[in-house]
């Protein structure tokens, strides 16, 4: 059992059969009003997958269905960068506060640290206090407040806090 998890969820790397799974989370949490300011899913896998590192995705499922999942996108296409990743996690509307957020960020965390990556960062709705909650929880650290960056799907503008968490075993001297 992963840290934090209810003993019937399990986590493992996403694969491509997963993908309506994750879709369908993702469009949740859009229409959700705070998790994201996105205004649409990718509309497939492949346009999905180029978005994001091929080595930290993971899935949190029950015997029945994914109920989460989790992924780093690279922060810049510079080599100077490549320790430096974005993170997604979200989390089935129905499934929440159950601590599966929680334990799929240690989870995604330890798999960016064996990738090699030594900066994690970020955005989240200053509105979404759970999220900010579960990433304070994590060991990221606020860095600062991007106001009016942009608009959600009802086109209102959004803030959004930036966080970024520093390994402690990657990138270190």
């Amino acid at each position: 059992m992963t840290r934090g998890l209810p003993p019937n969820i399990t986590i493992e790397p996403m694969r491509p059969s997963h993908w309506p799974a994750v879709r369908a989370i993702h469009e949740a949490g859009i229409l959700s009003g705070n998790a994201t300011i996105e205004r649409e899913p990718a509309s497939d896998w492949s346009s999905w997958s180029e978005a994001h590192r091929p080595d930290c995705r993971l899935v949190a499922v029950d015997p029945e269905r994914v109920v989460a999942w989790a992924a780093l996108a690279p922060s810049s296409s510079r080599q100077v960068y490549a320790g430096v990743a974005w993170l997604s996690v979200y989390v089935a509307t129905d499934m929440q506060r159950r601590g599966i957020g929680g334990a799929l960020l240690a989870a995604l965390i330890d798999a960016s640290e064996a990738a090699g990556i030594w900066t994690l960062q970020a955005g989240i709705l200053i509105e979404n206090s759970a999220s900010l909650a579960v990433h304070r929880a994590a060991g990221f650290r606020r860095v600062g407040v991007q106001e009016r960056i942009g608009r959600d799907r009802p086109g209102r503008w959004r803030d959004v806090v930036l966080l970024e968490r520093r390994s402690t075993t990657v990138g270190i001297g």
